[in-house]
């Protein structure tokens, strides 16, 4: 998967690069070339240097960019007698984004060239330097190719170097890596890759890491083992690709110094002593913790207001089968099948956009309006189906697949409840599904498929359990008023779902919402009417436009209307990692809380804890700096504190004592008394 996503990322940022004009500005990365001598001396060589100066939240690349970046680029226009040599790149940073490697410069970097004179040049040349240089810039969250032209003015003298100019290439020169004087070796053993670095057992290292030039060889998220071995260094890692060959690579010593070296193939030593971190597999105890806290978050997630009319659903359909073990056992089956299935996708969708660069969490589609609205319609068509109403032609059949009986029943059944019970996130399931960070992806789609077999439980011990149905209700009329009263929590789902929708698209209000669902509603009713009458024909179906219409004017202002921006609640300022360093350097306790509007774990500590009169007067006296970390729409920034913290979803509740290195995290369910006892210590 991380391949393919690297070639097509790789080919995207080509073809824009091809299309962007040529330009100075604007760019995410100010490009400067530095020539440390203005005056070079005919027949001598000097260092010219093109120093890139990333915005706030942006980073370069190194000449082998990873998973999905590359490095510099320059057309150089170059005056007759003048040479310039390849870059020399400072010694990268391992970064990685959700599932993808990158090798990057998140700082001011410096790329240093020699440029050479040729001794025929007379002294007093004009020998201004210019080129197009190319790179790609990138954020946590969007990576842009960009080009600039940059140029310096040099004349040919004497090759005199200020002092001021001398101590900042030095500077710049401190960064690079050194040159090692042997060769490496390097072998492949199934699917490892294992090098062989000769280093004096007396060489400094800490948190080393290895940057291959070479592409398609090594796989670059993968965990790299360091251990010694005498003099030598061996390193092991995960094969992908075919390379053969002379490998050329870097590895990153300590205090950002490293080692240019080539390895050769041949015979590395055998694995010694541990060198820095060296993971070998997964946590076993992480992930069954994880696992189980699914399985339980999952059964907790049945008795939330979208969920519960869905399984009572299929319960009546037990009840209407008067018990029959075989059938009961079939559905409950299927049941299991269609929740699991939908939760293994949905997790399966949410690692590959991790794979892909994507900064997202849990309930990632709730972040974007155009979901919302599809869930929104979603809830409206089976709550008028509860009520007996009718079914809406576009959403009615997944609900009309939900309530037949058998195989095809229970798997749409367990398959709705999975789709809806997503924007959900309560107790056990912050820490468990915040596991599938630190896991690879085979190890935590089980835990995405352990949350769908938590949501099936109930159904299947029903199904299994000829106990528990001997104690459902027998058939009789009181179904079609219990189905009835089941329209009331999914009513109440729609109800919110438009209230998020409202906060989450600028200038969407109440009326527009229940103008266009009413009209629709009342227009489809007006249809049916019209087609079981003795005058149907193609008339009646122009009835259908106006809903049309009208559901189409409403679609177009969610696509197209500008997010709405987050708002601090509690008397709390917006969260940004620079507000965080503020408000610690005050020497106040702090209380950050990291929320969504369609987080309803979030919303009942809000209004049954956080926003109580008596936690904020305690907090106004104790002088809590509370930061509010709005998630509704989605923010890089979020994302990256919540993955900091073991977490993929909200709710997320951090305090921070005064003069404390790391915060305390406290529970997914929040009591005033919680926050007061803190305030207080």
């Amino acid at each position: 998967m991380t391949g393919i996503w690297r070639a097509l990322l790789a080919m995207l940022a080509l073809a824009l690069l091809a299309l962007a004009p040529a330009r100075a500005q604007p760019v995410n990365i100010t490009p400067q070339l530095i020539a440390e001598s203005p005056a070079p001396a005919p027949g001598a060589t000097t260092t010219l240097a093109l120093s890139m100066t990333p915005a706030k939240g942006w980073h370069g690349y190194w000449l082998n960019g990873g998973d999905a970046g590359f490095g510099m680029s320059v057309d150089w226009n170059l005056p007759e007698g003048v040479t310039v040599e390849p870059f020399r790149y400072p010694v990268p940073e391992a970064l990685i984004l959700f599932g993808m490697m990158n090798h990057v410069y998140e700082h001011p970097y410096a790329l240093l060239a020699d440029i050479k004179v040729d001794s025929k040049v007379a002294p007093g040349t004009d020998l201004t330097l210019s080129g197009v240089a190319n790179w790609l810039a990138c954020t946590d969250k969007i990576c842009v190719p960009e080009k600039a032209v940059v140029s310096v003015k040099l004349t040919a003298g004497d090759g005199t170097i200020a002092a001021a100019s001398r101590t900042r290439f030095d500077a710049w020169r401190a960064r690079l890596p050194q040159p090692l004087d042997r060769p490496g070796t390097w072998e492949r053993k199934g699917k490892t890759l294992r090098f062989g670095i000769p280093l004096p057992e007396g060489t400094a290292i800490d948190t080393p890491h290895l940057f291959l030039e070479t592409q398609n060889l090594i796989d670059y998220p993968a965990p790299q083992n360091f251990s010694r071995n005498g003099d030598w260094i061996v390193i092991e890692s995960r094969a992908n690709g075919d390379a053969a060959g002379p490998v050329a690579g870097l590895v990153k010593l300590a205090d950002g110094r490293g080692l240019t070296l080539g390895f050769n193939p041949g015979k590395v030593p055998a694995a010694g002593e541990p060198v820095g971190d060296a993971p070998d597999g997964i946590d076993l105890a992480i992930f069954w913790a994880a696992l189980g806290g699914a399985i339980l978050g999952g059964l907790i997630l049945n008795l939330m207001p979208c969920v519960f009319p869905i399984l009572s659903l299929k319960a009546l359909s037990l009840a209407r089968s008067g018990g029959d073990a075989r059938e009961a056992k079939v559905e409950a089956l299927a049941y299991t099948a269609g929740a699991v299935l939908v939760s293994l996708a949905l997790g399966g969708v949410l690692l590959a956009l991790r794979a892909a660069g994507e900064q997202v969490g849990w309930a990632f589609q709730l972040q974007h309006p155009v979901s919302v609205l599809v869930l929104l319609l979603l809830a409206i068509a089976i709550t008028l189906n509860l009520l007996g109403t009718y079914e809406l032609p576009s959403f009615g059949g997944g609900q009309k697949l939900a309530g037949q009986g058998g195989a095809a029943g229970g798997f749409w059944t367990g398959a709705l409840a999975a789709f809806v019970a997503t924007p959900c996130s309560g107790p056990l399931l912050g820490a468990a599904l915040g596991a599938t960070l630190v896991l690879p992806a085979w190890a935590a789609l089980p835990i995405f498929g352990g949350l769908g077999l938590g949501l099936a439980l109930p159904f299947l011990a029903i199904g299994f359990l000829p106990a528990l149905r001997r104690r459902l209700p027998k058939p009789g009329p009181w179904m079609a008023t219990f189905r009835k009263w089941m329209a009331l929590p999914m009513g109440l789902t729609a109800i919110a779902l438009a209230w998020l929708l409202t906060q989450q698209v600028d200038g969407l209000r109440w009326s527009d919402i229940a103008t266009a669902l009413g009209t629709s509603i009342l227009f489809i009713a007006l249809y049916r009417h019209w087609m079981k009458g003795p005058d149907r024909g193609h008339a009646g179906k122009l009835l259908l436009l106006i809903p049309a219409l009208f559901m189409g004017f409403l679609t177009y202002t969610v696509v197209t209307a500008t997010p709405s921006a987050a708002v601090g609640e509690a008397g709390g300022e917006s969260f940004t990692p620079e507000a965080l360093a503020k408000a610690r350097a005050t020497g106040k306790p702090v209380f950050v809380y990291f929320t969504a509007d369609w987080c309803l774990s979030c919303k009942a500590n809000e209004a049954g804890a956080i926003n109580r009169e008596a936690v904020q007067d305690m907090f106004d006296r104790k002088g809590v700096v509370t930061l509010v970390g709005d998630w509704t729409n989605g923010d890089p920034a979020i994302t990256r504190t919540l993955a900091e913290h073991g977490r993929n979803s909200v709710p997320l509740y951090l305090w921070y004592a005064p003069g404390a290195a790391k915060p305390e995290i406290l529970p997914q369910i929040l009591t005033p008394g919680t926050l007061t006892d803190l305030a207080e210590r």
